[in-house]
């Protein structure tokens, strides 16, 4: 098979051919049609990503879809056939799906959703499974609670605001204003975070008692802002909690907060059952058409994989950056 290879940190993506992997009881080969690339991609590539232990030379690639074509042994959720996808590899040794092929565990996968392709599909796993894991499993927002989603135009940000949405919560999200009418196609109410201050738009927007749930998918004076908008007893969670933080704004409010780390089942081996079940939620909703994600418009392949990276390197994506593989 054909694949992706980085040989040295900051190097080249060069398309090499490796030898098919066979599936080992619990897996599935998967022939890759899309991987879906994050900014987390862009990290390991340059070395800067010590906590996704991806060692030289690897494959990257997180998210991917395509069909099953093989099934190991003790496998009855998949047949051949089957269009899946997932958040697979790409982290901890494991193969990215920046491949032709993938044995991937098959915990990891769900089937597609039906009314998406093959480069729908592979946008999503990341990004879904990180706000569900937040909205859902940390935060448990109920249907009349308020919503504010930092970044909320963003790769996990437009997603975490619809599943908020879904839910039946009133969906706020901090965008420029570039984004503002996409926000508020997604059923969120947009709010500029470069011309309101927290104590302004927490104001404007909840008469001063805060928000419920706060969703920071930024990290950084995010995450301190965050702090400050939370509601009395409200709850905070954030992907990017890393850094030095002032909790006494946090701790006035009697607020708690929750960290989510998307990569733990991939490093680990643990509760890798769940990210299955997640998706399988995904498919339903995306399926009922709550869920829909958003992708840049410009194609990439294997041989421009480098405008690729670029284009989440420079901030210049408009939506998911995903590679045509197949």
């Amino acid at each position: 098979m054909q694949a992706l290879v980085l040989d040295r940190y900051n190097g080249p993506l060069e398309w090499k051919t490796l030898t098919k992997p066979e599936p080992a009881p619990g897996q599935v080969r998967v022939r890759i049609a899309a991987s879906g690339l994050n900014p987390l991609d862009t990290k390991i590539r340059a070395g800067q990503a010590a906590h996704a232990k991806h060692p030289l030379p690897l494959v990257l690639g997180i998210d991917m879809a395509g069909v099953v074509d093989a099934v190991g042994p003790g496998v009855s959720a998949f047949e051949i056939g089957d269009a899946v996808y997932g958040m697979t590899g790409g982290v901890g040794g494991i193969q990215g799906s920046l491949a032709e092929y993938a044995v991937v565990d098959a915990d990891l996968l769900a089937i597609k959703p039906a009314n998406l392709s093959m480069r729908e599909a592979a946008a999503l796993p990341l990004a879904f499974i990180t706000a569900y894991l937040g909205i859902v499993d940390r935060a448990r927002v109920q249907a009349d609670q308020t919503v504010l989603v930092q970044g909320g135009a963003g790769g996990v940000g437009h997603v975490a605001a619809q599943l908020a949405r879904a839910l039946g919560a009133t969906v706020f999200a901090t965008a420029s204003a570039r984004d503002h009418a996409y926000l508020a196609s997604l059923g969120a109410i947009p709010i500029d975070y470069r011309s309101q201050s927290v104590e302004q738009y927490v104001a404007a927007c909840t008469q001063g008692a805060g928000f419920d749930v706060v969703v920071d998918t930024v990290g950084g004076a995010s995450l301190d802002a965050s702090f400050g908008a939370v509601k009395h007893f409200g709850h905070v969670v954030s992907a990017l909690g890393w850094g030095t933080h002032a909790l006494a704004p946090l701790s006035f409010r009697e607020a708690t907060y929750s960290g989510i780390f998307s990569l733990h089942p991939l490093l680990t081996g643990l509760h890798r059952a769940h990210y299955g079940d997640v998706l399988r939620e995904a498919t339903r909703l995306v399926e009922a058409g709550k869920i829909v994600p958003n992708l840049d418009p410009r194609r990439f392949d294997p041989q421009s994989v480098d405008l690729a990276y670029e284009a989440i390197t420079t901030a210049t994506a408009r939506g998911k950056i995903v590679v045509d593989i197949a």
